[in-house]
């Protein structure tokens, strides 16, 4: 049923006490903050002389009409009651009221940790008449923008306060109809210097100290396995820490995009050794085989009976000289094929070493060139 009389006029002001806390994980913040409604109310005027208005505390609050404020898309709030209910009403003698109520609300904020954490949020408290439409209620902004005052010592740990402001829009509700929000918006930029600390640095030396096992020998097994398996399990904790911080989201944050491209560069390093070590075991094995092939043919020759001297000439016992010289032709064969081979595995072998030289230079060229494209996308 509609009141007999059109929408009553509400206007609104707020003063931010202290923006108490901000909460990634529940995606919410808690404000301390002084709510005011000013309207007026004919039934309450009375006669004075000197123009004086009336305070009351909160006890008559129950016994007048007062709007039916509530905070949308809030998780808590209560009236601070110490050491009384902290409620006031002011009444002047035509009838304009000022009721004013310290209120501490935590409500929900949309987040979005794509950029985080360099990234900036932009939330919202909205005040709405619980049971009044536009048309029985008009909620607006005493003094427009001027309405929301904020403490000049309000400050965050983790964030630097950029703006606060006010705006007001129509709320549609299927069920009941359309009503007047009112909007305190304010935006917080994240200070980087916390997680460059705690979370880039320590990332960066982790990839740093992966690199110190392409000057470390190849055959120093115990010393290169070790450094490698520990700069992996550190970025698995330094990974894990900062997601146990940050709630289940299912898209990519900008610090995962860094983390994760560190943890290749420090696996890698450990597959560069596992290349490195694979390589010159096969070739140390097939130099082994180079060195003890002609051994195995001379003990297993058809001439069995003769010597090889230094000059490779084989003296047969019966002084056969078309034998001799068909010897001489054989080992010198092999003795040339040997050669041959044994340069093509040497420029195998200076081949592996080159892999650890060349890591030292496109490792790091690779990992500066990565946070060059990092940093001017998401600074």
């Amino acid at each position: 049923m509609k009141w007999p009389w059109p929408a009553i006029p509400v206007g609104v002001d707020v003063q931010v006490e202290s923006l108490d806390s901000i909460s990634e994980v529940d995606m919410d913040f808690t404000m301390t903050l002084y709510l005011r409604h000013y309207w007026k109310d004919e039934r309450l005027s009375f006669p004075s002389t000197n123009n004086q208005s009336m305070t009351f505390d909160g006890r008559l609050v129950k016994k007048i009409w007062v709007p039916d404020m509530f905070f949308v898309h809030s998780k808590r709030s209560f009236i601070h009651d110490t050491t009384t209910d902290n409620v006031m009403l002011r009444v002047q003698p035509d009838g304009k009221v000022l009721y004013s109520l310290r209120v501490t609300v935590t409500a929900m904020c949309n987040m979005d940790f794509s950029r985080f954490p360099l990234d900036t949020q932009t939330c919202s408290l909205e005040i709405e008449s619980y049971a009044y439409t536009e048309d029985d209620l008009m909620l607006y902004w005493k003094n427009g923008n001027d309405s929301l005052k904020t403490d000049e010592r309000i400050s965050l740990s983790q964030f630097l306060i950029q703006e606060f402001h006010t705006t007001t829009k129509l709320a549609f509700y299927s069920s009941t109809g359309w009503y007047n929000r009112l909007y305190i918006n304010f935006t917080l930029r994240r200070h980087i210097f916390f997680f460059l600390l705690q979370t880039y640095f320590p990332a960066t030396l982790m990839v740093m100290l992966s690199w110190v096992s392409f000057w470390i020998d190849r055959r120093a097994v115990p010393a290169r396995v070790p450094l490698g398996i520990t700069t992996v399990l550190t970025m698995s904790t330094i990974i894990t820490g900062v997601n146990a911080s940050m709630p289940r989201v299912s898209y990519i944050k900008a610090v995962d995009i860094y983390l994760w491209v560190s943890f290749v560069f420090v696996f890698l390093s450990v597959l560069e050794y596992a290349a490195v070590n694979y390589l010159t075991t096969v070739q140390e094995r097939k130099e082994r085989k180079l060195r003890d092939k002609p051994r195995q043919m001379m003990m297993d020759g058809t001439y069995s009976d003769g010597e090889v001297n230094e000059l490779g000439q084989y003296v047969s016992e019966n002084g056969d000289k078309q034998d001799r010289m068909m010897v001489q032709l054989a080992l010198g064969s092999e003795r040339n094929l040997s050669r041959r081979k044994s340069q093509r595995y040497s420029s195998m072998k200076i081949d592996t070493h080159a892999i650890d030289k060349y890591s030292r230079i496109i490792f790091p060229g690779a990992y500066i060139l990565f946070n060059l494209i990092y940093w001017s996308i998401f600074s």
